[in-house]
């Protein structure tokens, strides 16, 4: 089993230092993402501004031989939807999922983003998704355990009739996207690793309309829901602090 990796005070640094880059690429996104551009115009647009704004790297791009810098997840597709020719419609929603480097340190976030036709349904199980992430990011703080943020996302997107996809988590992230703990968005209250402070993860749900069974489509990487249902996710990287969590990734219209 890999070891969980504590940050020291100078990669804390950096990491806040991606996070708050990151939040940047979503300001500029909200202006530029709408019915009628393409997904891979928006992957485009995010490439651009990541190196030639930022001078940071896109982290996703190369990993695991994936050509794009974000996934683009429309409506039914549960996580990494590949950038295409799509247009997105008025009535669609859509995940927006993107890592940045910099300095050598990685910052993983996504978004939804709805539209003037998207449906009450759908905005319902994007506000629930929300809500929920950040009930498992309220559950985060030293002496906490894993199963704490798992039981606290389950229990809220059940409540409202939605499914916890159990096929994907959460991980965690430093030097490499992907370290250890695998963190699981369903659980049972003072179960798992139990969190220290300098710990770092993403916590990233991803809750179903229907079932929660999903598929990968030939391309290797698009996994949609079975039933064709909607899916929803929203994903903060998140650091354990002395006394709670800071979420590193914060964008702007989260501060209150």
């Amino acid at each position: 089993m890999k070891k969980v990796l504590i940050k020291t005070d100078q990669e804390i640094a950096l990491m806040r230092e991606s996070g708050r880059l990151l939040s940047q690429v979503f300001s500029m996104l909200d202006g530029f993402i709408g019915p009628g551009v393409r997904t891979i115009e928006i992957d485009q647009e995010v490439e651009r501004y990541i190196t030639e704004v930022l001078d940071a790297r896109p982290a996703s791009k190369g990993q695991y031989d994936y050509e794009y810098s974000l996934n683009a997840s429309v409506n039914n597709v549960v996580c990494h939807g590949m950038p295409s020719t799509y247009i997105l419609q008025k009535s669609d929603i859509v995940n927006i999922d993107i890592t940045l480097e910099k300095s050598g340190y990685i910052s993983d976030s996504s978004k939804m983003y709805t539209f003037e036709n998207t449906s009450p349904k759908a905005k319902r199980l994007v506000k629930t998704t929300y809500e929920a992430m950040m009930k498992g990011i309220e559950a985060v703080k030293p002496g906490s355990r894993l199963g704490d943020i798992g039981h606290a996302i389950q229990q809220h997107a059940e409540k409202a009739g939605y499914s916890i996809v159990r096929d994907y988590c959460g991980h965690g992230i430093g030097k490499e996207m992907h370290e250890a703990p695998n963190v699981l968005h369903f659980g049972r209250p003072n179960t798992g690793l139990e969190l220290i402070a300098g710990m770092t993860f993403t916590i990233e749900p991803m809750v179903n309309e229907g079932s929660p069974k999903t598929k990968t489509k030939k391309d290797g990487w698009t996994v949609i829901t079975r039933d064709k249902k909607l899916s929803a996710q929203w994903e903060h990287t998140v650091l354990v602090t002395p006394n709670g969590a800071e979420i590193l990734t914060l964008r702007e219209e989260e501060r209150h």
